[in-house]
């Protein structure tokens, strides 16, 4: 349906002075803070991972070679999502000069609403990042103390009991991401880079991660995390996370929280011949999602559903 004069009629009414409502300003691109963007030229991406070698065993004297075998050990899919938007304008409406006093106000609510899309999509990785219902390539939630490894053992990266955003769980986070393991149970340096959190823990983090000394103690011992640097990228606020006390540690290793555009965000303005409308649209294929579940930790207070 059209945008037409009735539904502006004080737009057309002599002695107006402002317009209201479609100024605002928006979060934008939060998500680059949690995703790495990629390029896609089909449908759907997928991303295989690799079983690398067990640990290499003592050679006796005059004993053959072991010989080892690596392979493929789960696949990743990320799926496209088209995401498209659209209003029009009367022709009636662009005759009594509402086009130029409110196309370019409803351009940028447009743009606002295809935004607000993109951040709720990207965020839901995380906000859904315990659901058993929602699983990645090696078949169980993002977060989870139990990713298979090609061992026969798992993994985990979510802490052993569940804790709100303190000294203690952070510390403990960092200590357990160090402990990573590959997909044969050899040991990976690795370690937390940045912590993405909702905007109820902002001021929490910022006292965890930047006091020279520790909080809530009359001791004068240092602030061990700020002092050794323990996440250089230090935090990001999050506005499209839903549950107030969770916190994630986003960490060093590659190929993990992907963001693939199949198709950037297009705009396109066309008038109809029939009704003398002019119609705005816009549209965008993306799709965000996970391959490797260690470049990510959690503390453990997300939903299961």
């Amino acid at each position: 349906m059209a945008i037409s004069r009735s539904q502006l009629v004080k737009e057309l009414e002599p002695g107006l002075n402002a317009l209201f409502g479609l100024e605002y300003s928006r979060y934008e691109n939060q998500h680059a803070e949690i995703f790495t963007t990629e390029t896609s030229d089909r449908a759907f991406e997928e991303e295989v991972m690799l079983s690398g070698f067990a640990s290499a065993p003592t050679k006796q004297e005059g004993a053959g070679v072991v010989f080892d075998t690596a392979g493929e050990t789960f696949t990743a899919r990320y799926n496209h999502e088209t995401i498209a938007l659209a209003f029009a304008i009367t022709e009636e409406a662009i005759e009594d000069n509402l086009y130029d006093r409110l196309a370019a106000r409803y351009t940028r609510a447009l743009a606002r609403s295809m935004s607000n899309t993109k951040q709720v999509k990207a965020a839901n990785v995380l906000n859904q990042a315990q659901f058993t219902a929602v699983t990645g390539g090696d078949g169980v939630p993002l977060i989870s103390s139990a990713h298979p490894l090609a061992t026969g053992g798992t993994f985990s990266n979510v802490l052993a009991v569940a804790a709100d955003l303190n000294e203690t769980s952070l510390e403990q986070s960092l200590i357990d991401i160090a402990g990573f393991v590959d997909e044969r149970g050899l040991r990976i340096a690795t370690q937390g880079r940045k912590m993405i959190i909702p905007k109820e823990l902002q001021f929490t983090a910022e006292r965890l991660m930047k006091t020279p000394q520790r909080t809530g103690t009359a001791d004068n011992d240092i602030n061990a995390i700020a002092s050794m640097g323990m996440v250089p990228e230090g935090y990001s606020v999050n506005n499209f996370l839903t549950d107030t006390d969770s916190f994630f540690l986003m960490t060093d290793v590659p190929n993990g929280m992907k963001h693939f555009v199949r198709s950037p965000i297009k705009t396109a303005i066309e008038g109809d011949f029939d009704t003398g409308n002019v119609r705005f649209k816009a549209r965008e294929r993306y799709s965000f999602g996970f391959s490797d579940p260690r470049a990510i930790f959690g503390n453990g207070n997300l939903p299961t559903s």
